[in-house]
């Protein structure tokens, strides 16, 4: 990019009307297809990191807290206040940390370039928190555990989706995040897979595939024609750190509207699955055992209704220049999917419900990522932005076990239906909002 005028020491492109709206313009948006190795190495790393994350977070969390009550630690009834407590700190460090180190892939000047180095680091970081978790013989150690686990976690993952809008263009974007997000489920249907086999041994459940994560991620990093910054970006300011956690939703009121719909979407969605594990044993009369094996049974017919519809989805978005439709739709079919699990009594509705909200999660994650990307601030924070959408993302995921947990114990212990229809309210919101997003069709 060239631009008469730009001063000494400035990269070109980078004008003085620019610097005083503190705006700046690294690097021109993609126009070309991505390289061949690096969408092959994004779907393969994406697919182990999140066996090694998911795994845990889905089966490991709620077997970890019943060896605490197994251990006399935890009271029995007091299992879900516990998952509750663990999840929410976790979640609570994965809002800072997404952002921030995003913010910081945005303004590394490495030979490496600005985002491998936190992809690596990360995943290394999230292995020793995993471990401490696995092992740990209280709730305390547990928590930090898990805490440690998820700021490695997000320090890989804010810059590793911020790629995307570095080596993607627009018009390939649907295509590959629903690839994205299909690795992505079928990593968690892996991760499920890994607990069961591991259930009598937690810590290799937490540690074994964590490990595979570090190699698929330094592999992704050779393979990633990551971009290195011209010249060194200007110095921080304490306002401007501040505003890392922060797009004005007055000058881009479409990102706004999307971080609202993603926010109300996951808050729906993880105030059930939080407490999947124990509403099976409660509602259902599963044993722990039994509660794995369905849990297992249940990811793999929800990714394989899924990936049928995400990649089309993605690919049809793509083909139409749309994404709303999509995603709203989609969205309403998974509020009505949520609501539809208060009524299940047996596993057989449980697997059907599960396909249903299987079929629109696909859509969903086939288009949703796409029309954020495409309604980003800057491309040259994107990582920053990305981090500050990611909130979305992860703030739900400290508040769904405080609210749901409460909701839990209001009236007759435990109150699921309550909480599902709560969950499946805050889904309908998050697809109304949508609406009114203007900038994307």
């Amino acid at each position: 990019m060239t631009t008469s005028g730009s001063a000494a020491g400035t990269p070109s492109g980078v004008t003085a009307a620019m610097r005083l709206r503190g705006e700046h313009h690294w690097f021109e948006e993609p126009t070309q297809p991505p390289p061949r190795r690096y969408v092959i190495g994004l779907i393969l790393a994406q697919f182990v990191f999140f066996v090694a994350l998911l795994g845990p977070a889905i089966v490991g969390v709620g077997l970890k807290i019943n060896s605490l009550v197994g251990a006399g630690v935890i009271a029995e009834d007091g299992a879900e206040g516990a998952l509750a407590v663990l999840a929410g700190v976790g979640a609570a460090c994965a809002v800072v940390a997404n952002v921030v180190f995003g913010r910081l892939s945005d303004h590394t000047r490495s030979r490496w370039g600005r985002r491998r180095p936190w992809i690596v680091a990360g995943t290394s970081i999230m292995t020793v928190g995993l471990a401490v978790m696995g092992l740990a013989p209280s709730l305390l150690l547990a928590t930090l555990g898990w805490g440690i686990a998820q700021i490695g976690a997000n320090m890989t993952l804010a810059p590793f989706v911020a790629t995307i809008a570095d080596q993607v263009p627009r018009f390939r974007r649907g295509s590959i995040t629903a690839l994205l997000g299909i690795a992505q489920n079928v990593g968690i249907l892996g991760g499920t897979y890994v607990a069961e086999l591991f259930i009598d041994n937690i810590p290799v459940m937490f540690i074994g595939p964590s490990l595979l994560a570090i190699v698929a991620m330094v592999v992704f990093a050779f393979l990633l024609p990551d971009k290195v910054l011209p010249v060194s970006p200007p110095r921080m300011t304490l306002r401007e750190w501040a505003e890392t956690f922060w797009v004005d939703p007055r000058r881009y009121p479409d990102f706004a509207l999307a971080w609202w719909s993603r926010f109300l979407v996951t808050l729906g969605s993880f105030m059930f699955t939080t407490f999947r594990f124990f509403f099976l044993q409660r509602e259902l009369g599963l044993d722990e055992g039994e509660t794995v094996r369905l849990i297992t049974q249940s990811v793999l017919v929800y990714t394989l209704a899924l990936v049928a519809t995400a990649w089309i989805a993605g690919k049809v978005s793509d083909l139409l220049g749309r994404r709303k439709i999509f995603v709203w739709s989609s969205t309403m079919l998974f509020a009505l999917g949520t609501v539809l699990l208060a009524g299940v009594s047996t596993e057989t509705q449980f697997l059907l419900v599960e396909v249903l909200l299987g079929f629109a999660y696909g859509i969903y994650v086939g288009v949703d990522l796409a029309l954020v990307t495409d309604v980003l601030p800057n491309p040259d924070d994107a990582g920053k932005d990305l981090g500050v959408f990611n909130i979305a993302n992860a703030l739900p995921q400290t508040l769904a076990p405080v609210i749901g947990g409460a909701l839990i114990y209001v009236g007759a212990y435990p109150n699921y239906t309550l909480l599902l229809f709560v969950a499946g309210g805050s889904a309908l919101a998050g697809a109304i909002v949508i609406f009114f997003i203007k900038g994307v069709r």
